[in-house]
């Protein structure tokens, strides 16, 4: 590290100084001169290496001193030393002054040198090794070729006696702790004290008090102790010098996730401090500083394979827990039941939480976001999922009015697309807003602040306030598929709907029955022909199929899609007494998605020659896909209640594979 400090010579002085390895001291050899010298020579031991500076000319001075320079104003000498010291003062530069004609010396002066390394080092490559002074260490860039450390948010608790977060206390109760946390060495070479007057002190800014903490590993070969020496209310912490060549291991956690407020960068240092004088403060000489990214918080799309599928056990859902344990079964994923004890009667499990994780070169785990919903379900992640590296993180608004699209049925993202040439190989976060020009329901600003700030899976933001609930999985999914694309966008659709009915009544079947075999409700009886000559549902139908469209523009842009990339999923929609559209019978695309096996509303269709007619097209569209269609019945216990099949199950999936870091946003 290039660093530069100066030296005041006097007439007959000699200073001690101690130069780090890697550093320059410069002392102004004209202004030290007597008045009648014309002229210099120095000496010096091997460990140093002098350059004398005139007029922007450099020369390097070797150590016998035979040669003399003529004394220009602004002549200076520039100090370095490439090897650390084995005692103080073991290095020395003698500066010799001459008259016009003397042969002798009118004066002198010298500086005893002291070397020593110093280097606070982390992964600044990524590689999972402490590397030593990485020159590119204290600052970060994005991308493959991108420098800079990466910490996590230590968000999990390895302690079950503990109640708060592993971040939310100073506290290291055991080695698992530790291993959520960063690895910083600080590495120091010489003499075996530090000359009188010097200290090395670790430090963080005021601002990043609250984002960042430290701890050091005291008494490593006799009953470790891990000390709480940086973060809240400690910004800085005098490190004990060892003499030698000594490694100094610290421990470092994040605190906060990135957020309107923090940008995700937090900078440790450490200074050698120098007081010579008695009664004057010290201050620094030489610093050296170590920059980290808090890890973001990154959503999983449906196209990365199920681990867990989560799903609560309510009064009146026993027949829908049996059909989802099939699938899941199917699937070869493991099923987790949320009971009443917990859920309290709260059935909306996709509402309450989203999964996600956080990513570093030595560690990955889950990390669930939590909903400011705050239904039945509040209790679930932080009693149910919180635990040894499985984390949790939430945003509550402090002053703003929690609604529907708050609940994160409204909180989904895309596989990985590329849009005109720009790739999001993480995919893009999808959030359900109110029309652009209307005054409508937003998610709350804490929330969608938060998603913003991850940056690595850049949000788009889609119209859903006009549906009764208002989330954007009742209009939209996406299922996996091989290929160069590797997904197909699923839509919901009225025009679709109305398409597959008039077929259907061509062909003769203009009697056939919806809701056939469903005895939860005092339904009437629905056939096609009667849904074709409502013209008030006909009426709304257009309405949502235009809200729908608005959405469907957006994401064709902000995805990269082309028409061949979307399916369109039969739908019918009508309209309550505010103006806001629910599902006439169960919404198809509202699915749960566990790799190639699809858990899809059962729609209740006209039933044709023994067939419903809904789901014979849609397996007739994803099956030769590769998908397997299993339709389960939530007409009673989710559809009643303006939610189905997605609405009430949640998955906890695999990571992606891809480094978060080799994003370029």
């Amino acid at each position: 590290m290039l660093q530069a400090r100066t030296l005041r010579l006097h007439q007959g002085s000699r200073i001690e100084a101690v130069c780090v390895l890697g550093t320059q001291l410069c002392t102004d050899v004209y202004g030290a001169a007597p008045a009648d010298a014309v002229s210099f020579s120095v000496k010096h031991t091997d460990g140093v290496r002098v350059e004398v500076v005139t007029n922007d000319q450099t020369e390097e001075i070797p150590a016998n001193g035979a040669k003399r320079w003529p004394l220009d104003k602004g002549t200076t000498l520039r100090l370095s030393m490439s090897k650390a010291s084995t005692e103080v003062n073991d290095n020395k530069v003698n500066v010799n002054y001459y008259s016009e004609n003397g042969e002798h010396p009118v004066d002198h002066a010298g500086i005893f040198l002291t070397g020593i390394g110093i280097s606070l080092d982390v992964d600044a490559d990524r590689d999972g090794v402490v590397e030593k002074n990485n020159p590119r260490k204290a600052t970060w860039t994005w991308g493959p070729d991108g420098q800079g450390a990466i910490l996590l948010v230590n968000c999990d608790k390895d302690n079950p006696l503990i109640s708060m977060l592993d971040c939310e206390d100073e506290k290291v109760f055991s080695k698992e702790d530790l291993l959520d946390m960063a690895r910083m060495v600080l590495r120091t070479e010489g003499p075996q004290r530090l000359p009188p007057g010097y200290e090395m002190v670790l430090y963080i800014p005021i601002s990043d008090s609250d984002k960042v903490g430290v701890f050091y590993v005291q008494n490593p070969f006799f009953g470790r102790r891990y000390i709480h020496v940086l973060g809240r209310r400690k910004l800085y912490h005098s490190v004990k010098y060892t003499g030698g060549s000594a490694e100094l291991e610290f421990f470092v956690e994040g605190l906060r996730f990135p957020d309107d407020s923090f940008n995700g960068l937090v900078s440790i240092s450490v200074s050698l401090l120098e007081s010579l004088i008695e009664g004057i403060p010290q201050a620094p000489i030489f610093t050296d500083t170590v920059v980290f990214r808090v890890a973001p918080w990154i959503m999983t799309p449906n196209t990365l394979p199920p681990v867990n599928v989560f799903v609560c056990s309510v009064k009146d859902n026993y027949l829908f827990l049996k059909e989802v344990k099939n699938l899941v079964s199917k699937a070869s994923c493991n099923m987790k039941v949320c009971f009443g004890y917990m859920n309290r009667g709260d059935r909306w499990m996709q509402d309450e939480i989203e999964f996600g994780y956080i990513h570093a070169p030595h560690k990955s785990f889950p990390v669930v976001l939590d909903s400011p919903r705050d239904g039945g379900l509040k209790e679930f992640p932080i009693k149910e999922l919180l635990g040894p590296d499985f984390g949790y993180v939430t945003r509550e608004p402090l002053f703003e009015v929690v609604t529907s699209l708050d609940s994160f049925g409204n909180l989904e993202v895309s596989p990985p697309v590329t849009v005109n040439g720009k790739e999001y190989p993480l995919g893009r976060i999808l959030i359900g807003s109110s029309f652009p020009t209307s005054a409508g329901r937003r998610m709350t600003k804490v929330v969608r602040d938060f998603l913003y700030a991850q940056q690595v899976q850049a949000p788009i933001e889609l119209y859903s306030d006009w549906l009764t609930v208002g989330h954007v999985d009742e209009f939209v999914t996406f299922v996996p598929i091989p290929g160069k694309k590797q997904f197909r966008m699923l839509m919901a659709s009225p025009a679709a709907c109305y398409k597959l009915f008039r077929e259907k009544q061509k062909e003769g079947h203009g009697e056939a029955t919806m809701f056939k075999g469903y005895s939860g409700t005092d339904t009437k009886r629905v056939t096609i022909n009667k849904v074709l000559s409502n013209e008030v549902m006909m009426e709304e139908s257009h309405y949502v199929q235009r809200c729908i469209d608005w959405n469907r523009d957006i994401l064709k842009k902000e995805l990269g899609l082309t028409e061949k990339d979307i399916i369109d999923l039969p739908a019918l929609f009508k309209i309550d007494k505010n103006g806001k559209a629910m599902a006439y019978f169960p919404n198809m695309v509202n699915m749960i998605v566990l790799s190639r096996d699809l858990g899809v509303p059962k729609p209740f269709g006209p039933i044709i020659e023994g067939e419903c007619c809904l789901e014979e097209h849609v397996s007739s569209l994803l099956e030769p896909l590769g998908l397997s269609c299993s339709f389960i019945d939530d007409i009673s216990s989710y559809h009643k209640m303006l939610g189905e099949v997605h609405c009430g199950t949640n998955v906890h999936r695999q990571p992606f594979s891809y480094k978060w870091w080799n994003v370029i946003p």
